[in-house]
C-alpha cells in the first residue's frame, strides 16, 4: 500500500464535501481509530458512505433523522470484509474528531488522520479489518513519520466522556504488536 498526493493506493475513492484544507504548515501527526455502523449495530449497506457524502436519507431509519444533518467525514473507512474506502485525501482535514484534544493540543481534526472501522464497541472486529488497518497504518507512518506508535489513539482517548469508540472490542495489543512486528518499531 502506498500514499500518493494524499490518496491511498487500492482504496475506493468517494470524495466527501465535508473536508477542508489543513493549515499550510500542518502535517498529520496523530492517527485516530473510530468505529461506526449504520443503522447502529448493522453492517453492510451504504449508509455510512451516505453519511460521509451528505446523502443519508433521514426517512430510511428513525435514527437517521437525528444524524442526517451532520457534516462529518473520515479519511478512511474499513468495512468488515476489508474493503477500504477513502473519503478525504490525507493532506486535507476531515471532520471526524469533533471537540477533542491530545496532549494539550485541541482541535484534533487539524493534525490528525481519522480511520473508521465498520463495527461497534462490543462486536469483535474481523481479522481482515486488522490486516487492512495494519497495512494502511504502516503506509501512513511511512508518509508521516511523526505518527509514532504512541500517536495512534482511539476516539475515546481524544474525546473522553463524549466518545467510547473504538470500544472494548478493539484489540489494541494485537494491533500494536502487529505494527511493531512488521515495522520493527
Amino acid at each position: 500500500m502506498k500514499i500518493e498526493q494524499g490518496w491511498v493506493s487500492g482504496a475506493v475513492r468517494k470524495p466527501s464535501p465535508f473536508a477542508d484544507e489543513r493549515a499550510s504548515s500542518t502535517e498529520p501527526n496523530l492517527l485516530v481509530v473510530h468505529n461506526i455502523s449504520l443503522p447502529p449495530g448493522e453492517f453492510g449497506g451504504d449508509d455510512v458512505e451516505r453519511l460521509f457524502l451528505g446523502t443519508l436519507d433521514a426517512k430510511k431509519h428513525p435514527f437517521f433523522a437525528e444524524i442526517a444533518h451532520l457534516t462529518v467525514s473520515a479519511h478512511l473507512f474499513i468495512r468488515r470484509d476489508g474493503e477500504l474506502i477513502q473519503f478525504v485525501p490525507l493532506t486535507r482535514r476531515a471532520w471526524h474528531a469533533g471537540v477533542s484534544s491530545f496532549q494539550g493540543q485541541v482541535k484534533c481534526n487539524d493534525f490528525s488522520i481519522g480511520i473508521e472501522l465498520e463495527g461497534t464497541d462490543v462486536t469483535p472486529y474481523t481479522d481482515t479489518q486488522y490486516e487492512v488497518l495494519t497495512a494502511v497504518t504502516q503506509a501512513i507512518q511511512a508518509a508521516y513519520p511523526a505518527i509514532s506508535l504512541g500517536r495512534i489513539v482511539g476516539h475515546n482517548d481524544i474525546a473522553p466522556g463524549r466518545k467510547t469508540d473504538p470500544g472494548a472490542s478493539f484489540d489494541w495489543a494485537r494491533f500494536r504488536q502487529t505494527i511493531m512486528r512488521t515495522v520493527g518499531q
